[in-house]
């Protein structure tokens, strides 16, 4: 095993699939951390072992709360995720004023240095996709 805490989620997880091991006769060897080394299931070794799983469990949940607090904060009002648009509202006049006089979705992107995914995103019409069946742009 490369780390203790890989091996499972909790406690009672760690202990079950080490003790399962132990009893079929696999070695288990930790390789990195604290508890580097071949684990004992008797006595000092089986302690010592517990209570790292308790540290590790201890450090998962840790992590969980502090991702999911940053989430929640990147959720907070007024906030908003992700890359900014690159159709501001001149941009998006000037790519319905070019679809207007007839230019294919690839000619306005190209014109207006935006990928065609953004005029399809943003003039719908344009879409080949959302048209009637039978309509073309």
């Amino acid at each position: 095993m490369w780390k203790l805490d890989r091996l499972g989620r909790s406690v009672k997880e760690v202990l079950t699939i080490a003790d399962s091991l132990h009893d079929q006769g696999v070695g288990l060897r930790i390789l990195t951390g604290t508890l580097t080394g071949t684990y004992n299931p008797t006595g000092e070794g089986k302690l010592f072992f517990v209570m790292m799983a308790a540290f590790a469990e201890l450090e998962r949940d840790m992590i969980h709360q502090r991702t999911v607090a940053g989430l929640a904060a990147a959720r907070a009002p007024g906030r908003t995720g992700g890359r900014p648009t690159v159709m501001d509202t001149d941009t998006l006049a000037v790519a319905r004023a070019r679809q207007a006089k007839g230019e294919s979705p690839t000619q306005i992107a190209k014109a207006l240095g935006v990928s065609r995914a953004s005029i399809y995103r943003h003039l719908p019409a344009s879409n080949p996709r959302t048209l009637p069946p039978g309509q073309n742009p």
